[in-house]
């Protein structure tokens, strides 16, 4: 079995938009395919991130190390969590991709890990 990053793509300010309700939904969904992978003996781990203004940008070059807030890239999507799993292949990757993206209801991108057999 090969690992996959399913990483899902959020708008920026996306959760400030979202009803108490509806995120309480997204959060029911998405914890039932977490429950449904676990059961599948795909999944590996899983978690949604904070808003990209949270981040901080740590560069090391020629041995002086800076460290900067915010997000490294300014863009109006930006990684708001992610599963990783064991699949046997890309279609089978794919297919969980399907299921987590209706159960967030966002888009996830899906990318092997390399050369990484779980």
């Amino acid at each position: 079995m090969k690992q996959y990053l399913l990483s899902v793509h959020s708008y920026a300010n996306n959760a400030v938009n979202v009803s108490d309700a509806d995120m309480e939904r997204l959060y029911a969904q998405t914890g039932a395919v977490n429950e449904k992978m676990k059961e599948a003996g795909v999944w590996v781990f899983a978690n949604g991130l904070t808003e990209p203004s949270d981040a901080t940008v740590v560069r090391s070059v020629g041995g002086k190390v800076t460290a900067t807030d915010g997000p490294y890239l300014e863009t109006k999507e930006h990684l708001g969590g992610f599963w990783i799993i064991n699949a046997p292949d890309l279609d089978a990757a794919l297919k969980w991709a399907a299921e987590g993206s209706a159960a967030c209801e966002e888009p996830v991108e899906v990318r092997p890990f390399q050369d990484q057999e779980a």
